[in-house]
């Protein structure tokens, strides 16, 4: 019997990295799963394949999280596929680029942060009354350790990061009085596309800043979410699980 048997869980940027480290660790412990994609059919496809090949089901649905109309429309499709959703991941995001702040360029800063943190946001709001409503459900936001270091030449980046971390405690206070929870874990240095080009670029430099000395693994996020959505943390709602190896302390 697995911890979320029966569940529905609808997981943006579920295609690859740790949005497919989750979907698949769900789908061992018997989700159901709704995976969101923004433009790479075939890789969601792909996640699709490998849920049904755990014994789960689970369908693709695109939608850019950016665009609150794109996200009013996938959250209306899911729930009409599915039914309801228990479990709710926003998990899509993207990287900035390596620049101060005074060579940043605009339109950069406002995607970035239209992904990282308007992206979250639409998500939430598409999604948590229905959980509201029900009185049962869980959310739980994707977030970085980036938001606690916040280093040089990333300003965007961590700055929708830190707003997701402001946005979990916020929305768990006025999502308590009905029961629902909500959580965020924020990784460390993970080995995803994203992870594998800050460990090109930086090399050992960056392995050296992780007590672990290593950098961690799609499914050690995935774990970290099955226990939040999970009844073994029926009692934890708005706090912040940084799962990184001990690079924050």
């Amino acid at each position: 019997m697995g911890k979320l048997d029966g569940k529905i869980a609808l997981i943006t940027g579920g295609s690859r990295g740790i949005g497919r480290g989750i979907a698949l660790e769900f789908a061992r412990e018997g989700a159901q799963i709704a995976v969101n994609y923004r433009r790479d059919a075939a890789a969601a496809d792909a996640t699709v394949r490998a849920i049904e090949e755990l014994g789960s089901t689970a369908r693709t649905f695109q939608a850019d999280v950016s665009e609150w109309g794109a996200v009013q429309a996938m959250v209306a499709a899911a729930l009409a596929h599915f039914g309801r959703l228990d479990i709710v991941v926003a998990n899509s995001g993207v990287a900035s680029r390596v620049m101060s702040v005074w060579d940043m360029d605009v339109d950069h800063w406002h995607r970035v942060i239209g992904i990282n943190l308007h992206g979250v946001f639409y998500t939430c709001k598409a999604t948590a009354k229905h959980l509201v409503d029900r009185r049962q459900g869980t959310i739980i936001l994707i977030s970085s350790i980036g938001a606690d270091q916040c280093a040089a030449m990333g300003a965007p980046y961590y700055v929708a990061k830190a707003g997701v971390n402001a946005l979990t405690k916020s929305l768990a206070k006025e999502c308590a009085p009905a029961g629902v929870r909500v959580n965020c874990i924020a990784p460390g240095l993970i080995s995803t596309d994203m992870g594998d080009r800050l460990i090109n670029f930086y090399g050992d430099t960056i392995l050296s800043s992780i007590p672990l000395g290593r950098p961690g693994q799609p499914e050690d996020i995935g774990k970290a979410a099955v226990y939040l959505a999970s009844d073994d943390a029926n009692f934890v709602t708005g706090k912040i699980l940084r799962v990184d190896g001990g690079a924050w302390m």
